[in-house]
C-alpha cells in the first residue's frame, strides 16, 4: 500500500452557508460576562467538560452519519446532501442561463416541502456527549459523557428522511443508573462485543479498571439495570482461586493506594470479529501509567460466533494437546492449561446451539451458551512485558497511554481445512493476514508503539482449589510478553505542550485492517504496516535461507509508511479534533471525516480499489452504456480550504456586560456623569478586560486573515505559472508553438521528435561502445606462461633484426642468424618446387587395386585404432598436466 493521494479538502456541500456545515456547528451562543459572577453548580459541569479523554463524536452508519454537538446528536445522509447541493447548482447555473427552473421546483425531492436529509436528535444527558459509539448492525447507539451512558434505538433511515425537520427525541435507556453516576468513576471506553447476539452485548471499561458485560434487550428493562458480569480488575489480579468474589463494589469508600494509579484504564480493545484464535474474545486493557492486561476469554452469557470459530479453536487445541503428550519438555502446568481448554471447548462442542435470525447479506449465526467451568472470570493476564521498548523520557506525556489499537492473527484455514471438501470460509473472515497478532499503543505525546504478539494470548483461569487436579495451576507462569517491533512519533516537539494533556486516538481504515489513522489535537497521521507485516509473517513462517539476515534488516530499518495527511493550523488547543470517520462509497468516495467545535473536516482520498472496479466494468460493458463524465486535469495539489477564525463570527460580550451592570448595585453610575470613586475605577478595569480579550482575538484572526491572502496571492501565481507549463506543453506537442512561418501538422511534429530521439539514441549508443572499447584496452591482467615465452621470442628476433644493446647476450648463443635462416627457407623451398615438377613429367601414378575387405575386419580394425589413439591422447594429456604441474612448483 502506497502513500495516500488527497484529491480534495472538505468538498464544497459541507462548507458555508450549506446544511452539510451546520450539522457540525452549534447555535452561536449569547456572549456573557463574568463580571459580579458567583460559583454555582454548574462549575462541576464544566470541570467535567474539560476533564481529557477521547472525543469520539462522530459515528456513521453506512454513509449516515451521527455528530454530537454539545448535548445534541445531529443525524445527516452524505450522499443525500451532496446531491442535495449538486440539485441546487445545477438549479442556480440553469436560472443565471435564463433557463425555466419550474421544472426543478415541481419534480425535485430536495425542496423545501421534502425531506432534507438532515435532522436534530434531542438526547437526555446532562453533560457534553463525549462518545458515541454505534452497534454492529446499526440498531443502538451508545452515547457517552463523561460519566453517564445511555442507549438509544436507531430507526431506519426512511424513518429519519422524513418531511418534518424538527427535533426528533429517540426512545433511549440509561443503562446502569446506579453505577454509571457522575459519583462513581468515570467511563474509559465503551465497546460492543464482536461475539454478542446480534450485536446486542456491550462492555464498559471504567477509570477505576471495572469491566461490565451487559446483554441489552429491548423488552427486558432490568438488562440495561444491571450486568450479567461485572469484574473488579484490581481483585482479579490479586485472586488466586476461582471461587473468591472478584465483583465490583458498589458505594464503598475509595482511598488511596499505590495500585489505584497503576490501575487507571486509557483504554480497551477488541480485535475484529473475523480474527483467528482466541482473538476475538479477548479484551485488552491499556493502564494510563503505561501497562497492558488482557482478559481471555470474556463472554457474556449467550454469544454468537462465526462460523469458523468454534472449529478452528477445536482443532488448534486438539494439535497442541497430541504435540504436548510426546514431548517431555513441556512443564505439567502448561499440559493442564491446555486440559482445562479442551474441557472448555468440549462443554462448547455438546451443546446444541440455537439459530437465530441474521440480517440479509451476514451468514447464518448460531447461539451458544457460556460455559460454566471452568469458570466464568478469567484469568487477568499481565502487565505484559514490552521487549525491547524505548527507553523511558523524561516527559510526562510519553509514558502515559491515551489508546490502544488490535488486530487480531488470521483463521489458518490450512489446518482448519485439511481433509474437508466444503469451505466454510465466508466473507465474515479475515483471510488476509499474518499469524500473530498486532498490538499498537500510543501516548499523549503521539508516540506509537507496535508491539507483536508472537506466542498469542490463549484462554486461563485461575485454579480451583478444590480440585487436586488443578493444583498445578497455582504455579506461576512466565509473566507475558510483547516483543517492540518499531516506534514512530506522530507529533512534533512543538506541537506538545507541557500545560495541555492531548489524548490521540485510533481510527481504523475501511480499505485494510492493516493501516490506521491517529488523530491528535491539531493533526491527522496515516500509518499502514503493509510494507512489512507480510513479508515478516513469511520469514517466520518458512525457514528458508537468509531469512534471520531479513528479520534482522526490517527490525532496524523503518518499514511502516508514516504520512501526515492534514495539520491544524494556527495550533488550538480549544479546538480540537474529533476522532476520524472513514468511509468508503461509490457515490462520494473515499472520505475521512472530522470536526472541530466550529465546523467539519473531509478529505477525499484517491482509491484504488475505484480504479479496479472501473476496469473490470469496463471489460463488459453493454451497448447502452453512458460513461461518466472525465474528471478534470489537476494542475496543482489540492490544499486545505482557508476559513476565517471563528473570532470574527463570535457576538460581543460587551453588550452582556452593560446589561449584567444595568441590573448591578452599580447601575446608577451609568445614568450619572463620570466620577473618580473606586466603583467607576472597578467598572472601566472590567470594561478593560471585557474590551482586551475581545480586540487581542480579534487582532490575532485579522493577523491570519492578512497572511492567508498574502500566501492566496503566492500559490495564485504558482498555480498561473504551472497552467502556463501546461499549456506551452500542450502547444509544443500540437505544433502550435510556431508563430512564423507554415504551420506544421502534429503527425508530422510527432515524427520529428521520434526520429530526433532515435538518432539521439543511437549516438547515446554509439558513445557508450565507444566508452567499453576504451576502458577495455585500459584494463590490464597478468600475462601467461606461454605468452611471456613468445614476447620473449619477438624481443630477440627484434634483437637480431634490428640490433640493440638490450639483447646482446643473444648474440653470442647458438642458435643461426634470422638472414641464414631465412637464405636457408628460401633454398629449401625452391629445391622442393624443382622436385615436385620432375615427379609430375617422369612418373605414372599407380592406379590402387580394388581390394574388397570385410566389414567386420574393418569394424575390428577400426576399434584397435581408435583404442590406440584413446590410449596415446591419454597419455599425452597425463604428460601435458603434469608439465604444468612442474612449471607452476
Amino acid at each position: 500500500m502506497q502513500k495516500q493521494n488527497i484529491v480534495e479538502y472538505t468538498p464544497a456541500w459541507l462548507q458555508k452557508p450549506y446544511p452539510g456545515h451546520g450539522i457540525f456547528t452549534s447555535a452561536p451562543a449569547k456572549a456573557t460576562s463574568n463580571f459580579l459572577s458567583q460559583s454555582n453548580g454548574s462549575d462541576s459541569a464544566s470541570k467535567r467538560s474539560a476533564k481529557p479523554g477521547p472525543r469520539r463524536t462522530i459515528a456513521r452508519r453506512g454513509v449516515e452519519v451521527f455528530v454530537a454537538v454539545g448535548k445534541e446528536i445531529r443525524w445527516a445522509d452524505l450522499v443525500y446532501l451532496k446531491e442535495n447541493w449538486e440539485y441546487k447548482e445545477n438549479k442556480k447555473a440553469a436560472s443565471r442561463q435564463g433557463g425555466n427552473d419550474r421544472g426543478f421546483r415541481e419534480n425535485s425531492q430536495y425542496e423545501a416541502d421534502h425531506a432534507q436529509g438532515y435532522r436534530t436528535i434531542k438526547t437526555q444527558v446532562a453533560d457534553d456527549i463525549r462518545q458515541l459509539v454505534i452497534s454492529p448492525h446499526g440498531n443502538y447507539l451508545a452515547i457517552l459523557t463523561t460519566h453517564t451512558v445511555h442507549i438509544a434505538i436507531l430507526p431506519e433511515p426512511a424513518q429519519l428522511t422524513a418531511a418534518d425537520t424538527g427535533p426528533l427525541k429517540l426512545k433511549s435507556y440509561t443503562l446502569g443508573p446506579t453505577t454509571h453516576v457522575t459519583s462513581q468513576a468515570g467511563i474509559a471506553s465503551a465497546l460492543w462485543h464482536p461475539l454478542g447476539v446480534n450485536g446486542t452485548c456491550l462492555v464498559t471499561v471504567t477509570v477505576d479498571a471495572v469491566v461490565r458485560v451487559w446483554e441489552l434487550s429491548t423488552t427486558d428493562r432490568w438488562s440495561f439495570d444491571r450486568p450479567t458480569l461485572a469484574i473488579d480488575l484490581k481483585k482479579l489480579a490479586d485472586g488466586t482461586s476461582v471461587d473468591q468474589d472478584f465483583a465490583a463494589s458498589v458505594g464503598a469508600n475509595k482511598s488511596f493506594s499505590p495500585d489505584s494509579v497503576e490501575m487507571d484504564v486509557a483504554s480497551a480493545c477488541f480485535a475484529g470479529r473475523g480474527s483467528g484464535g482466541w482473538s476475538p474474545m479477548t479484551l485488552w486493557i491499556a493502564m494510563r501509567e503505561g501497562d497492558v492486561y488482557a482478559l481471555c476469554p470474556l463472554l457474556p452469557e449467550k454469544w454468537s460466533p462465526p462460523p469458523t470459530l468454534v472449529p478452528s479453536l477445536t482443532v488448534s487445541i486438539v494439535a497442541k494437546l497430541a504435540a504436548m503428550e510426546d514431548d517431555p519438555s513441556i512443564s505439567s502446568k502448561a499440559k493442564a492449561l491446555t486440559q482445562q481448554q479442551l474441557a472448555w471447548m468440549t462443554e462448547i462442542d455438546n451443546q446444541d446451539p440455537i439459530r437465530v435470525e441474521v440480517p440479509p447479506g451476514d451468514p447464518p449465526g448460531e447461539i451458544f451458551s457460556r460455559p460454566s467451568k471452568p469458570g466464568k472470570i478469567p484469568k487477568l493476564q499481565g502487565p505484559f512485558d514490552l521487549e525491547l521498548a524505548p527507553e523511558e523520557s523524561d516527559e510526562e506525556s510519553d509514558n502515559l497511554l491515551s489508546d490502544i489499537y488490535i488486530i487480531g492473527a488470521k483463521v489458518d484455514d490450512e489446518q482448519l481445512m485439511f481433509g474437508e471438501e466444503v469451505d466454510i470460509l465466508n466473507e465474515g473472515v479475515d483471510k488476509e493476514g499474518a499469524s500473530f497478532g498486532v498490538v499498537c499503543l500510543l501516548t499523549s505525546s503521539g508516540r506509537l508503539s507496535i508491539c507483536l504478539d508472537l506466542d498469542g494470548v490463549e484462554a486461563q483461569w485461575l485454579p480451583n482449589t478444590k480440585s487436586k487436579s488443578q493444583r498445578l495451576l497455582e504455579e506461576i507462569f512466565d509473566p507475558p510478553s510483547l516483543l517492540t517491533f518499531e516506534v514512530l512519533d506522530t507529533s512534533k516537539s512543538s506541537e506538545v505542550k507541557k500545560d495541555q494533556i492531548d489524548w490521540p486516538v485510533f481510527s481504523h481504515d475501511v480499505t485494510s485492517r492493516y493501516s490506521f489513522y491517529i488523530t491528535n489535537t491539531s493533526s491527522i497521521t496515516f500509518i499502514s504496516l503493509h510494507p512489512w507485516v507480510f513479508r515478516l509473517d513469511g520469514d517466520l513462517n518458512e525457514a528458508s535461507h537468509g531469512a534471520e539476515f531479513r528479520i534482522d534488516l526490517m527490525a532496524k530499518a523503518e518499514n511502516s509508511i508514516r504520512q501526515r495527511v492534514y495539520t491544524q493550523e494556527p495550533i488550538d488547543g480549544s479546538s480540537p479534533l474529533a476522532a476520524s470517520t472513514l468511509i468508503l462509497d461509490p457515490d462520494i468516495g473515499y472520505l475521512l471525516l472530522t470536526a472541530t467545535p466550529h465546523g467539519p473536516l473531509a478529505l477525499t482520498f484517491e482509491s484504488a480499489k475505484d480504479t479496479i472496479i472501473d476496469f473490470r466494468r469496463s471489460r463488459s460493458r453493454s451497448p447502452t452504456y453512458d460513461s461518466e463524465p472525465a474528471r478534470p486535469l489537476i494542475l496543482c495539489e489540492p490544499r486545505p480550504v482557508y476559513e476565517p477564525s471563528h473570532t470574527l463570527d463570535e457576538n460581543s460580550a460587551l453588550p452582556a456586560f452593560i446589561d449584567k451592570l444595568g441590573h448591578s448595585k452599580y447601575k446608577r453610575l451609568l445614568k450619572e456623569e463620570v466620577r473618580l470613586s473606586p466603583a467607576t475605577l472597578q467598572i472601566m478595569a472590567e470594561a478593560h478586560k471585557v474590551l482586551s480579550e475581545e480586540t487581542h482575538r480579534i487582532g490575532t484572526a485579522a493577523a491570519e486573515l492578512f497572511r492567508r491572502c498574502q500566501r492566496l496571492q503566492a500559490e495564485l501565481q504558482s498555480q498561473i505559472k504551472k497552467a502556463n507549463d501546461v499549456a506551452s506543453r500542450v502547444d509544443a506537442i500540437t505544433g502550435n508553438d510556431v508563430e512564423d512561418g507554415p504551420t506544421v501538422s502534429v503527425e508530422e511534429s510527432i515524427g520529428a521528435r521520434i526520429d530526433k530521439a532515435k538518432s539521439r539514441q543511437e549516438e547515446l549508443t554509439d558513445r557508450i561502445e565507444r566508452l567499453r572499447r576504451k576502458a577495455t584496452k585500459s584494463t590490464s591482467r597478468e600475462l601467461s606462461d606461454k605468452e611471456k615465452v613468445w614476447f620473449g621470442e619477438v624481443k630477440m628476433l627484434e634483437s637480431r633484426v634490428f640490433g640493440g644493446g638490450e639483447n646482446e647476450d643473444f648474440r653470442g648463443s647458438k642458435g643461426t642468424e634470422p638472414w641464414a635462416r631465412y637464405e636457408e627457407v628460401k633454398q629449401l623451398q625452391e629445391d622442393l618446387l624443382d622436385h615436385f615438377l620432375s615427379m609430375k613429367l617422369d612418373e605414372e601414378v599407380p592406379s590402387t587395386p580394388n581390394i574388397k575387405v570385410p566389414s567386420e575386419v574393418r569394424k575390428k580394425k577400426m576399434d584397435e585404432i581408435m583404442a590406440l589413439l584413446d590410449r596415446e591422447s591419454a597419455l599425452v594429456e597425463a604428460a601435458k598436466s603434469r608439465l604444468e604441474r612442474l612449471s607452476l612448483t
